[in-house]
């Protein structure tokens, strides 16, 4: 199942696991990183791995690690490595370095999305998702890659058009989008989030349980939209049997197979969508 949601949660913060766990989030993503004070890093490494031993078997249950050259990534690589239940993947802060992502990677045995966050890892985007099979996904740390190319948001747009052309270009899934600061503006997380889907993006990492539902909502097809799909596929099919490879719609549309890819790329999404817990 692929998730909208992707509820961050720190680690540190056992209480605050235990809900995450409980939410509608299609995947909960315990974070060992920016959430975890320095002092807290052990106690969060503790928490995650007793909450992969004790949720349900069926609840995706993601990991942020500490980024490669802490002083602390050596200990978590270790104790997954050796873990009984594994996490459905890892998200690895700062890849930069191909070599350096790869030999992180081949420490451990899930899925890995990368994180780009710097100028040198855009760049270098392509090399870094190649560097090991089990580099599932690719996504941007929008706070420092903004920081590191001194721009604001909006000048991130290319940016975020090349993660999606990188990922697709190499067989990835679609990029996650990354996360909505403003709690309280539900209506700008609405219309980000409906805007990033049109550009190739495809789940939205969270920070608060009441941004889920609209994450949700946002990036799940419509009824209108299942019903457009679902007769351009049909309209298809009936020209294809006649012998045609492209149609006009009742409404005098032309439907042609890169249309039709479309439309089931609509119907894949609906039909892949996963409800709350069930695994990524």
């Amino acid at each position: 199942m692929t998730p909208r949601s992707w509820l961050y949660v720190p680690g540190h913060r056992v209480d605050r696991i235990g809900r995450a766990l409980e939410s509608s989030a299609d995947a909960v993503v315990i974070d060992l990183e920016d959430a975890v004070p320095v002092g807290a890093k052990e106690l969060a490494l503790t928490n995650a791995l007793a909450a992969l031993d004790l949720a349900s078997e069926d609840r995706a249950i993601w990991l942020r690690l500490n980024a490669i050259g802490s002083p602390w990534l050596d200990e978590e690589l270790g104790e997954l490595a050796s873990a009984v239940r594994k996490p459905s993947g890892v998200r690895l802060p700062k890849a930069e370095s191909p070599r350096s992502v790869s030999a992180s990677v081949d420490r451990i045995d899930c899925p890995v999305h990368v994180m780009v966050e710097s100028a040198t890892a855009l760049l270098d985007a392509r090399e870094i998702v190649r560097c090991h099979p089990r580099v599932t996904g690719i996504a941007l740390g929008e706070a420092d890659l903004a920081a590191d190319l001194r721009t604001e948001s909006d000048g991130l747009e290319w940016a975020r058009g090349w993660i999606v052309a990188v990922a697709r270009a190499e067989g990835l899934a679609s990029p996650v989008q990354s996360v909505w600061t403003d709690v309280e503006d539900i209506a700008g997380l609405a219309h980000s989030s409906r805007a990033a889907r049109a550009r190739g993006f495809f789940g939205r990492s969270v920070i608060h349980p009441k941004q889920i539902e609209i994450v949700n909502e946002a990036y799940t097809p419509s009824p209108s939209e299942l019903r457009t799909a679902q007769r351009v596929v049909e309209r298809a099919a009936a020209a294809a049997a006649a012998g045609e490879s492209a149609v006009l719609d009742e409404d005098g549309r032309f439907i042609d197979p890169a249309v039709v890819a479309n439309a089931r790329i609509v119907l894949e999404r609906s039909s892949v969508t996963a409800e709350p817990g069930v695994q990524a």
